[in-house]
């Protein structure tokens, strides 16, 4: 063979290995397509809890400046805690347990109300649990809390972790509703399953249940009308759709209950009434960027016993981040 045929066959070889080199390397460089959202730090997060934060962390930083543990100390905190809408129980646990640690100056009274409120927060089990093929989440709540959008960004995050998600459009009575859930599965890359308007909720829920299970999705999330929580019959029907899905698919992995942290106290009403309805597993709560009400976190769980499993803190996609306690109670205690 002509000897400088064989040496272009050689660099031929070569380049095609140079490259495929080259795609293996970058292919190992790339970042994870399954990685999940990161959870901000405890200082990103405080200054998305800016107004809680001041309205919780700045009046006890007044208090505790002041050096002495004495009856307007006391006063104060109690005061404080209500501003940040601990609620009435809440408040009083904590200036209680407090008290008793007899705290003789501020570093140890400060240290007292952080392990006071972290105590209320812990031992809840937060974890998602999304054990069905497919699992099922129904969402719930009523108008104007966020429902949608928290649909969308547990949606990606789920995708970025990994698991495929479907979307069932089951708020049939709102066009409105289904086309802003379909524009937003179509701004996180999931499919949708809906109805006509004024169709059945609960065959909107089985037909999204068994078009996750024929395309093999691993999560198949509902949507559900925004009920009021006054309007018996409409919560009625809402029990009739997770009465059809658990029908369907044996049980339901999680029944997620949106609310507004900025109602705060009034909000809370909401979750007897459809637990009583659903079986609620979870709190998602939203806005908590927007308000100095962010003690409701605390009040929920203290007067409730839901756990909070997510919190909105943003707009953006990424914004719904899992609730952590001690990353909570760190940020709102950032000025403190």
């Amino acid at each position: 063979m002509d000897p400088v045929l064989i040496i272009a066959l050689a660099v031929a070889v070569l380049a095609v290995a140079i490259v495929i080199l080259v795609v293996v390397l970058r292919g190992r460089q790339q970042p994870s397509p399954t990685a999940a959202p990161a959870t901000p730090s405890v200082g990103a997060l405080a200054e998305r809890l800016e107004k809680t934060r001041a309205a919780l962390g700045g009046r006890l930083k007044g208090l505790l400046s002041r050096g002495a543990v004495d009856d307007d100390f006391w006063t104060g905190l109690e005061e404080a805690l209500i501003a940040a809408d601990l609620g009435v129980g809440a408040t009083a646990q904590v200036v209680d347990r407090v008290r008793l640690a007899s705290p003789t100056g501020a570093d140890e009274a400060r240290s007292a109300i952080h392990d006071e409120l972290l105590a209320i927060l812990s031992g809840r089990d937060r974890d998602l649990h999304l054990d069905g093929s497919p699992a099922v989440v129904v969402v719930v709540g009523v108008n104007g809390v966020g429902k949608t959008t928290s649909i969308a960004k547990l949606a990606a995050r789920l995708q970025s972790s990994g698991s495929s998600a479907l979307l069932g459009a089951a708020d049939t009575f709102r066009a409105a509703a289904d086309a802003q859930l379909r524009t937003w599965a179509e701004r996180v890359g999931v499919e949708i399953v809906s109805g006509q308007s004024g169709a059945d909720p609960a065959a909107v829920a089985f037909d999204a249940y068994q078009a996750a299970r024929a395309r093999e999705r691993d999560v198949v999330i509902v949507d559900t009308a925004g009920r009021l929580h006054s309007k018996h019959n409409l919560m009625q029907e809402l029990g009739k759709i997770v009465r059809v899905l658990e029908r369907e698919a044996g049980s339901i992995d999680e029944v997620l209950l949106v609310l507004d942290a900025t109602t705060g106290q009034n909000g809370t009403a909401q979750i007897k009434q459809f637990t009583d309805v659903v079986g609620v597993t979870g709190i998602v709560l939203t806005k908590l960027d927007g308000t100095a009400k962010g003690g409701i976190t605390v009040a929920i769980e203290q007067d409730y016993g839901v756990p909070v499993k997510f919190i909105g803190v943003g707009e953006g996609v990424e914004d719904l981040i899992p609730f952590e306690p001690r990353a909570f109670v760190d940020a709102l205690l950032a000025d403190a």
